[in-house]
């Protein structure tokens, strides 16, 4: 095969290579996508909530950048493929810490969601790619004519592209949204609620021969969603985190509805929505069964709320403010309705054996 032909073949694989790296990142929406980028893989990095939104725009404007250039011949061996190649090293030296350090576990983000991939993974295909760029950097020819305005162009209205594509919103209030029969009792968002008294013991008093019992329950602690929920941390609740056009999510609140509707005594339900399709959610409400207090949140504080190792649907337990159970995503901790069912009838000290 002639050697102009082989150099084309290994542009378009390298070319295709990063632009679907770029696009992947913005599956299934841009926005939605940078956002879970931003939160689950730069804050572990160390990235600010104020830098990474400009961060993730700028390299994944690289990203399709470096996947165009790659097919022009302006600068091509001077400056293209070793661009590619330094940002490739990096990304292969910062898996390799990550894998060494917490593991092969988890997606490395280098395809987004559409496409999980373990750190392992994407340092083998980062150092498949670093072959080829060096056997297309020996077979390339030097650099003719060449315009840096067009690099320049391209990677500027690449990253311009993707401010565009995903403007940076400015964190809202969340608002709650409570059931009108709840509404009706004159009970505001804006409540205060003591906090439950629970000790695990039977205490006798032997000066005065009085029998003090205190109820087996988890001592009261503070949730961190009392802002959300005011009476979150009483008693026994379940504090769900769901995507409104997630069917997943709207499977798991139907089965939820069934449980509450067969057990009077089961716990509260609430949800905290992200504001990804919040146009669903009276159709989300539909396939539930019911109605439940709900607030909608912006993508980045969701992902901070469940926690950026987790995923949607999510079912939080709580027991006075303690987190006594928590199932999260379609795998090996999806959520389970006949264990929730057994363990939510269990007392305190039933649960610590």
């Amino acid at each position: 095969m002639k050697k102009e032909n082989i150099n084309w073949i290994l542009r378009l694989i390298l070319s295709a290579l990063f632009i679907v790296s770029a696009v992947a990142k913005l599956y299934p929406s841009p926005y939605f996508a940078i956002s879970t980028f931003e939160v689950k893989q730069l804050y572990p990095l160390g990235f600010s909530a104020e830098i990474a939104p400009y961060f993730s725009r700028v390299l994944i404007g690289i990203e399709f950048a470096l996947g165009i250039a790659i097919l022009i011949p302006h600068y091509l061996k001077k400056i293209t493929i070793p661009a590619t190649l330094l940002l490739l090293t990096v990304f292969t030296i910062h898996l390799s810490y990550t894998t060494f350090s917490s593991g092969n576990a988890g997606n490395c983000g280098c395809f987004g969601e559409l496409i999980p991939m373990t750190p392992v993974e994407a340092i083998i295909k980062n150092i498949l790619a670093i072959g080829l760029l060096i056997w297309l950097f020996k077979i390339t020819p030097s650099d003719g004519k060449s315009n840096f305005w067009v690099l320049t162009s391209i990677a500027l209205g690449c990253i311009l592209g993707l401010f565009m594509m995903a403007p940076m919103k400015v964190n809202a209030t969340p608002v709650l949204s409570l059931p009108n029969e709840i509404q009706n009792l004159g009970i505001s968002t804006d409540t205060t609620l003591n906090t439950v008294m629970a000790t695990v013991e039977k205490a006798i008093d032997s000066s005065n021969n009085k029998a003090v019992i205190k109820m087996d329950e988890p001592v009261a602690k503070k949730s961190g969603f009392t802002n959300y929920f005011p009476g979150i941390d009483q008693d026994k609740k379940i504090l769900c985190f769901f995507a409104p056009g997630c069917e997943h999510c709207q499977e798991t609140a139907k089965e939820l509805t069934e449980m509450k509707r067969k057990d009077k005594n089961f716990p509260a339900v609430s949800i905290i929505f992200m504001d990804e399709e919040a146009d669903k959610i009276p159709e989300f409400f539909n396939v539930a069964g019911t109605k439940y207090p709900y607030q909608v949140v912006d993508i980045i504080s969701f992902w901070n709320l469940i926690g950026n190792t987790r995923d949607t649907p999510g079912v939080k337990y709580l027991w006075n403010g303690n987190e006594i159970l928590f199932y999260d995503g379609i795998n090996a901790n999806k959520f389970n309705a006949s264990e929730l069912k057994k363990i939510v009838k269990k007392k305190y000290s039933e649960l610590k054996k």
